[in-house]
C-alpha cells in the first residue's frame, strides 16, 4: 500500500465517520422530539463519533472493505429508542427510522450541491480529477487542481452517503427498512422477522450485492453525477 492509498483512504474514513455521526444523531434528534429522550439523555444527539461507533459495523467490516476492495459500508452503534414514549408509536417509530437514511441523502445532497458551487467558481478540473480517482479510473492528473482535496472529500461525501442511504433502506434486520417493514407484519411474522439479524447481514454480503448495487446504488449515484455534469 503506497502514500497515496493511505491518503485515499484517511478522506473516506473521515466522510464515513461524519456519516455515521450524523445518521445516528438524526435518529436520536427525532426521537426526541417526538417524545422520546432515551437517545438524548445517553448523549447521542452529537456529532461526536465516539458515541456512535460500534466495533463490528464502524472499525471492522470497514477494514475488510479497504483490504479486500469491497464498497465501503457499515453501521453504527444502534439508538436506542423507547416506542412507549412516542403518542403515535407505529408513526413515530416509522419516522425516527427514516430520519437515519433521510439524513445521508441530505448530506450527499449537500455535497453535490458544494461541487456545484466549486465547479462554477474554476474547480472543474479538480472535480474530474476526484471523479476519477474515487472510481478508481487510471493515469489520473491532479496536477495544477490546488482544489482536488476539497473536490475530493465532496465527492466521497455523495457516493459514501448515497451509499450508505441505499443500504440502511434495505429491509433486513437490524438496518432502519426492517424498522418500518415490521410495522407492516402480521404479529407471528414479526416476532420470526426480528430474530434474522446477522443471517440477513450475511445473505445481502454474499448474494445481495447486484441488488443493492447494480439495482439501487448505482443508478441513483449516476443520477448525481450526471447532474454534477449539467448543471
Amino acid at each position: 500500500m503506497n502514500q497515496q492509498d493511505i491518503v485515499l483512504i484517511l478522506f473516506q474514513v473521515i466522510v464515513l465517520v461524519l456519516a455515521f455521526s450524523v445518521h445516528e444523531s438524526a435518529h436520536a434528534y427525532v426521537a426526541m422530539r417526538l417524545g422520546d429522550p432515551t437517545a438524548y439523555m445517553l448523549g447521542r444527539v452529537t456529532l461526536n463519533p465516539v458515541k456512535h461507533i460500534d466495533p463490528l459495523g464502524s472499525v471492522v467490516l470497514p477494514l475488510l472493505a479497504f483490504v479486500y476492495h469491497w464498497p465501503l459500508i457499515g453501521w453504527a452503534k444502534p439508538c436506542p429508542v423507547t416506542p412507549r414514549n412516542f403518542k403515535h408509536p407505529r408513526r413515530d417509530d416509522i419516522l425516527v427510522s427514516l430520519a437515519g437514511p433521510a439524513s445521508n441523502l441530505a448530506m450527499a445532497l449537500v455535497a453535490l450541491i458544494l461541487l456545484l458551487i466549486l465547479k462554477h467558481a474554476g474547480g472543474a478540473n479538480a472535480i474530474n480529477a476526484a471523479e476519477a480517482t474515487a472510481f478508481h479510473l487510471p493515469d489520473v492528473d491532479a496536477s495544477g487542481a490546488r482544489m482536488f482535496p476539497v473536490a475530493l472529500l465532496l465527492f466521497y461525501g455523495v457516493t459514501i452517503n448515497l451509499l450508505l442511504f441505499v443500504f440502511n433502506l434495505v429491509p433486513i434486520p437490524p438496518l432502519d427498512g426492517s424498522h418500518v417493514l415490521r410495522h407492516f407484519l402480521p404479529y407471528r411474522v414479526e416476532q420470526i422477522y426480528n430474530q434474522i439479524g446477522g443471517i440477513g447481514l450475511l445473505v445481502i454480503f454474499f448474494f445481495g450485492g447486484s441488488l443493492i448495487f447494480g439495482t439501487l446504488y448505482y443508478p441513483l449515484l449516476g443520477v448525481f453525477v450526471r447532474l454534477l455534469g449539467v448543471l
